[in-house]
């Protein structure tokens, strides 16, 4: 290609990016571990039916064929999967979770998994205690057929087998007094165990109790007190210091920060920690030595060493410029998951006693030449009433074309889901596939996004539907008004969540010109009325208000309500098995909008849940996305089928 530059309309520049590629490369290394001195991880195979395996660092191969699936269903969103030691013999054991029957499986390394529970249970968080035979996790076990009728408590499963057909030997721990629990975390004694609970309508980052109690002799949690927390408190992680004190991370006071029995360690205005969706995420890890791997930070987040005794921190040298929740560690190595806009979701591991950080799993390879990487921006723009409001832009970007003088690029805003959570700044594919072909996007980390403090997540607190799609609004007016962005060519697009605020944007606003909607939420009533889960049924209460109280705001706020507003063009995306955001949602939004003749696309995909995992699922909704631009935009996009809008 060499130095020649192209000019082509914004929207048709060819783009070596292709679906199929972005498809290829979503999803990436989750729960880390160490079994002996090995690192084992898990990681997604989007082509073999959205599955996700297990990898041991040694090969770096998977060592479960298809269709082993090592992924829980426990609150929905899942949790730590799978756990693994070294036994008196030097062989290998390990324990996980199959996503397909949800039971807890026991395998040895060249060997075959045998199911260590019976049918119609799940399992998250596990610890394997080989000296008491057994597998402490939390039970989730359905009481009757709503989405409600649950039980969750700490549970002992014996590793012989013997429970595999009898839920008799699952060994109870303690009550199930709280609705939610975290796995226990016992001390290096053995004599106590630490978890988090908490009950409806709180959310994880609302308030969690600390919980600690004592391990009888019969192998049971007594004494139990709660030792920190409370309704407006949120502790989202809790271990034990090599010492046996209790190490947790606290939001207490405004930032998720670390405490040692209650005494800060590093007290910053940053994170330490984050919302707690997966059962057994884990922000930091102590080492025997003291000093405590931390993945921290304000936005964006860093891999680093905390020393108890000064309270300094010291990042890891490296590329990696955001990690995920995820760490573990081993005499003085640590093992996280990094990556940064140039670099896809690698595992890190950290020798504390060099300080050299190197990949040792699932290492970034460039698919394509990295010049067609886009640049992204940390920006900060002003919303209603001066507020900060938190983006990456990603301008288009192509090596071989630009575009005609005077003329301007469409954007799509991108909301993310949670709606407690943020959009991390990495190498996204779905991005580029955007970004090269000369669309650029806006990630919008709108009020109510963590990584920025509490009160910054507050924002959004009986505000849902109104903050995010107001700041939202704001970063694409402003992109409009400096000149970056065509304001007639304003697209916004979001998922679960995400697909809520896309889709109030779309019913209230003029702001865009059209909209992809995927798994939404666009009925508040029926949503928080029992056609959702357990872990988010009273999620509402706090992102609206109690629906007794305000039920007119439930009405006021939900799209559904408003298709009569709608003129805007749309694609609606939805997994037929989804229990999150079930596809009565769509079904409903729709059929209120009959006879409106807005140009819609709606696509179901059977077998997809919350989220899309098959390859084939996000190669139809990605080109369907970029059909929508094609069609509302004007753009001459080669190489994609039509998409076919109905009236």
């Amino acid at each position: 290609m060499g130095d020649t530059v192209v000019e082509k309309a914004y929207g048709s520049w060819p783009s070596p990016v292709d679906a199929a590629l972005a498809a290829a490369h979503d999803g990436s290394p989750e729960w880390v571990g160490f079994v002996g001195d090995e690192t084992w991880w898990t990681e997604p195979r989007p082509q073999e039916g959205g599955r996700r395996t297990l990898v041991r660092g040694s090969t770096r191969e998977s060592v479960l064929p298809a269709p082993w699936n090592v992924r829980s269903r426990v609150i929905e969103y899942g949790g730590q999967p799978w756990a693994g030691a070294v036994r008196p013999d030097g062989r290998q054991l390990l324990v996980f979770v199959h996503f397909d029957d949800q039971r807890l499986y026991r395998y040895e390394p060249g060997g075959e998994p045998r199911p260590l529970t019976p049918a119609g249970l799940r399992w998250a968080d596990p610890q394997l205690l080989l000296d008491r035979g057994e597998v402490w996790c939390v039970l989730e076990e359905f009481t009757g057929d709503g989405p409600g009728d649950l039980r969750r408590v700490l549970a002992a499963v014996p590793l012989d087998g013997s429970a595999a057909e009898d839920r008799a030997a699952v060994r109870e721990l303690a009550d199930d007094r709280h609705r939610f629990v975290t796995g226990p975390r016992l001390s290096h004694d053995g004599r106590r165990a630490a978890w988090l609970a908490w009950d409806h309508p709180r959310m994880p980052w609302d308030g969690t109790e600390l919980l600690v109690g004592e391990i009888g002799d019969d192998g049971a949690l007594h004494t139990v007190r709660t030792v920190a927390g409370g309704p407006r408190e949120s502790v989202a992680q809790v271990e034990w210091s090599s010492d046996d004190r209790l190490l947790y991370a606290s939001d207490r006071s405004g930032w998720w920060n670390l405490y040692r029995d209650g005494v800060a360690l590093c007290p910053r205005a940053e994170e330490f920690a984050g919302p707690l969706w997966k059962l057994g995420q884990r922000w930091f890890a102590p080492l025997a030595n003291g000093l405590i791997a931390v993945v921290h930070g304000r936005g964006a987040t860093a891999l680093g060493i905390l020393d108890t005794e000064s309270g300094a921190v010291v990042d890891a040298a490296g590329p990696w410029t955001e990690f995920a929740p995820t760490l573990a560690v081993h005499g003085t190595r640590v093992v996280a998951v990094g990556a940064s806009p140039r670099t896809a979701y690698e595992v890190v591991e950290l020798d504390t006693a060099s300080g050299r950080a190197r990949v040792v799993g699932a290492p970034h390879h460039d698919p394509v030449d990295p010049a067609y990487y886009p640049r992204p921006q940390v920006r900060t723009f002003t919303g209603p009433g001066g507020r900060e409001v938190h983006a990456h832009i990603y301008p288009p970007h192509h090596p071989g074309h630009t575009a005609p003088d005077g003329e301007l690029p469409p954007y799509v805003v991108w909301a993310h889901g949670g709606p407690t959570g943020r959009a991390p700044l990495v190498l996204d594919l779905a991005i580029t596939y955007f970004t090269s072909r000369g669309i650029g996007v806006a990630e919008v980390n709108y009020g109510g996004s963590t990584g920025y403090g509490r009160e910054y997540r507050n924002r959004l607190r009986e505000q849902w539907g109104v903050v995010d799609v107001e700041d939202c609004a704001a970063v694409a007016l402003a992109l409009a008004e400096e000149g970056t962005a065509d304001r007639a060519r304003l697209a916004i697009r979001g998922g679960s969540a995400g697909g809520w605020t896309a889709a109030a944007s779309l019913t209230g606003t003029d702001v865009y010109a059209c909209g992809t909607i995927s798994y939404p939420i666009l009925d508040l009533t029926g949503w928080g009325t029992g056609e959702t889960h357990d872990f988010e049924s009273r999620y509402l209460e706090s992102l609206i208000g109690p629906l007794a109280e305000v039920p007119e705001r439930y009405a006021e706020r939900s799209p559904s309500e408003h298709a009569d507003r709608l003129t805007a063009p749309f694609l609606l995306l939805q997994g037929l098995d989804d229990v999150i955001c079930p596809p009565v949602q769509c079904e409903r939004f729709l059929a209120r909008l009959d006879g409106r003749r807005v140009p819609h696309a709606y696509l179901t995909f059977a077998g997809e849940g919350h989220g899309f995992r098959r390859a084939e699922t996000m190669v139809r909704a990605l080109e369907a996305e970029l059909g929508l631009y094609a069609q509302v935009f004007g753009l001459n996009v080669p190489g994609i089928p039509e998409l076919e809008l109905v009236k």
